[in-house]
């Protein structure tokens, strides 16, 4: 059995994330956020799937417009993705999102965060301090340079800086993540970052790649940390349809004994012997 790292609990929406909750598998749509009929679509396909968060890349204010009907037409927590513009944050909170991420690298200062600290406290919304390799402040990238696998204080440093900035205005509803694209940047950088806070993290290797490459890479990364008792939600980033991350990361659960949902296929690889048609039928169990 697996023995799980402690951690704070925080609400997004009716899900807890951290403590003892379940660990929850989440995915982004790749919709056009400001059609509402095909965002809301493709979430209720996700949430047929077992999604249980999902978020929105919130790009301009015709995407906050449409934020509001997104929340109302579906039944999972919905978190907006920030970029750049910190009145896109205020704005979405002010919308119903059930929760926030901001990438620190490009928001624009302790100003910006300061107005978006404002909101969530008012409107009692989470915030994913949500890191990428590709995206670090300058200012870390020159102290501690860029991050690999034997280096990811620059990823970290971004992190814990931007949480300490949160805490300054009293702020605590908050989860981390720090995303690399390279599976043991990601494993030694999470597994470093979890001796130095108790706040929830999400896993996750961005940029992924595809079905097979992507399914490689977050499966080591994240199966790799989930059986040290490290995460608490994640996503299984994937260049494909984004229902194929929540089967994935289904099964990542499933194969660390963590969660089931649904049968187990247990089907033989085949070999000169086989007299059936077993790919077609192994397809049709697993679709």
């Amino acid at each position: 059995m697996i023995l799980r790292r402690q951690t704070r609990k925080i609400l997004l929406g009716n899900v807890e994330v951290g403590g003892n909750s379940p660990i929850s598998v989440q995915s982004m749509t790749n919709t056009d956020t400001r059609d509402v009929d095909a965002t809301v679509a493709q979430i209720h396909r996700l949430e047929d799937a077992g999604c249980e968060i999902v978020r929105v890349a919130v790009l301009d204010q015709k995407a906050v417009a449409a934020v509001r009907a997104i929340r109302d037409g579906i039944s999972i927590p919905l978190i907006a993705d920030i970029h750049f513009d910190a009145r896109l944050a205020v704005a979405a909170m002010e919308q119903g999102v059930d929760g926030i991420r901001i990438n620190p690298g490009n928001l624009g200062g302790e100003t910006k965060v300061a107005r978006v600290v404002d909101a969530a406290h008012h409107h009692k919304v989470p915030i994913r301090v949500g890191v990428n390799s590709g995206s670090i402040e300058k200012d870390l990238l020159k102290t501690f340079g860029y991050p690999t696998a034997h280096n990811t204080d620059a990823l970290i440093e971004s992190a814990m800086r931007n949480v300490r900035l949160l805490e300054k205005y009293g702020f605590y509803d908050i989860k981390i993540s720090i995303k690399s694209a390279d599976v043991l940047t990601t494993v030694n950088g999470y597994s470093k970052l979890s001796k130095i806070t108790d706040y929830p993290l999400h896993l996750g290797v961005t940029e992924a790649g595809g079905l097979i490459a992507g399914t490689v890479k977050s499966s080591v990364a994240l199966g790799l940390l989930l059986s040290q008792g490290i995460g608490d939600t994640f996503r299984v980033s994937l260049t494909r349809d984004p229902v194929e991350e929540i089967r994935v990361g289904f099964e990542l659960l499933r194969s660390l004994k963590i969660r089931e949902r649904g049968p187990e296929l247990i089907s033989c690889p085949t070999c000169g012997r086989t007299r059936i048609d077993l790919f077609s039928l192994a397809e049709k169990v697993e679709n």
